[in-house]
């Protein structure tokens, strides 16, 4: 069995979608498909849902028409002879006119409400590609179960690997699962994080032990460099889980970091690959990587939007415990800290964490450190 994701860009066009039914139907062994939403869909719906929280009703009105229209347009592409929508898809797209109303007149976005609508474009896009692939639909929702953590969630894996092996137990032909969105144990809708859908697909193939994971998006993989800076960069054939998750986290986006764990302890390949260029090899991940002596350093990626937060004083010098107080704050507010460095003289702590965290760490240190400061 083997497992195949397809990113927004991979499922954003009726003609993209048929490269994708080719390459599935072009498999010699059973087929989990795992899809986004159609690309751009997850940014115009996060923005309906900011104009309508300050009752932008006419701008949000108008994007969820132009969403509409869209989806209709691929349907229609798609589906010539059946000209409506279908009705789980006309379903979906008036909960969400719903959901943006009551957004709309109570004047707040909670991250609950939020987490409902944003995976509203997967939901959209397994219904209409699901029929197209004739394929079996399966609710990601209904199997991957996390905590409350919206925006974010972390996965139960416990419950989610049981739920998906009683599901998939005698599993043959093609299935589809929408990607990023899942549900806490009170049933409210959950998302993975941006660029949750390759998380999904590596969730669904180490619960049921798939033979490899491919991840099928708009590159032909992992690059040396970012090649709209650098002109000669070229594709990696290969990497180890490590360096591609090195990579992933500093900036390189072509797989979304947390995808890598799930398969890493399973010792799952991860294939790379081009909706648009299949015949190209890709980048392979896996346990180790055959060129590592020839090439020591594989790649450069690096990330923008950074804050460098420095924290000093001479009253830090030799006291034990000021690292632990500083990160224990800064974990409490769960901001992911990408960088640390400490003089040896212990007088000066600096952090880098995402810019737009940075008030937030800011104030969470000195409320920590207040009667030091």
């Amino acid at each position: 069995m083997k497992v195949l994701k397809f990113g927004g860009t991979s499922v954003g066009s009726a003609q993209n979608i048929r490269k994708v039914r080719e390459i599935v139907l072009g498999q010699d062994d059973d087929v989990i498909v795992v899809v986004s939403a159609l690309g751009g869909v997850t940014d115009k719906i996060l923005n309906m849902a900011r104009l309508a929280v300050i009752g932008a009703e006419e701008h949000y009105h108008e994007e969820l028409k132009l969403l509409v229209k869209r989806h209709q347009e691929v349907w229609s592409a798609l589906f010539p002879e059946e000209p409506a929508l279908p009705e789980p898809v006309t379903g979906i797209l008036k909960e969400l006119e719903q959901v943006l109303t009551g957004i709309s007149l109570i004047g707040e976005l909670t991250g609950k409400t939020l987490d409902r609508v944003l995976g509203m474009g997967e939901r959209i896009s397994c219904e209409i590609i699901s029929l197209f692939l004739e394929a079996r639909l399966m609710f990601s929702p209904d199997f991957i179960i996390t905590d409350s953590h919206f925006g974010k969630a972390a996965v139960d894996f416990r419950e989610t690997n049981h739920r998906l092996q009683e599901a998939c137990r005698n599993f043959r032909g093609i299935a589809l699962f929408p990607g990023f969105i899942s549900r806490n144990r009170q049933g409210d809708f959950t998302t993975l994080g941006r660029g949750g859908s390759d998380y999904t697909g590596a969730i669904i193939a180490a619960a049921l032990d798939a033979a490899s994971l491919e991840i099928w998006t708009d590159v032909d993989g992992f690059m040396t460099a970012d090649p709209r800076v650098i002109r000669n960069a070229y594709t990696i054939p290969a990497l180890t889980y490590a360096e591609a998750m090195e990579l992933s986290n500093f900036g390189a986006k072509v797989i979304y970091p947390p995808t890598i764990l799930p398969v890493y302890k399973k010792g799952i390949p991860v294939h790379i690959k081009n909706t648009i260029h299949p015949e190209n090899p890709g980048t392979i991940i896996t346990q180790s990587s055959a060129n590592g002596k020839e090439r020591p350093i594989k790649g450069i990626s690096s990330i923008s939007g950074i804050a460098l937060i420095t924290i000093q004083g001479i009253g830090m010098v030799g006291v034990a415990g000021i690292s632990m107080r500083l990160f224990t704050a800064i974990a409490r507010e769960k901001i992911n800290i990408i960088f640390i460095s400490q003089a040896s003289s212990e007088n000066t702590i600096s952090f880098a964490v995402e810019e737009q965290y940075a008030t937030k760490a800011e104030e969470a240190v000195c409320q920590e450190f207040e009667k030091e400061i």
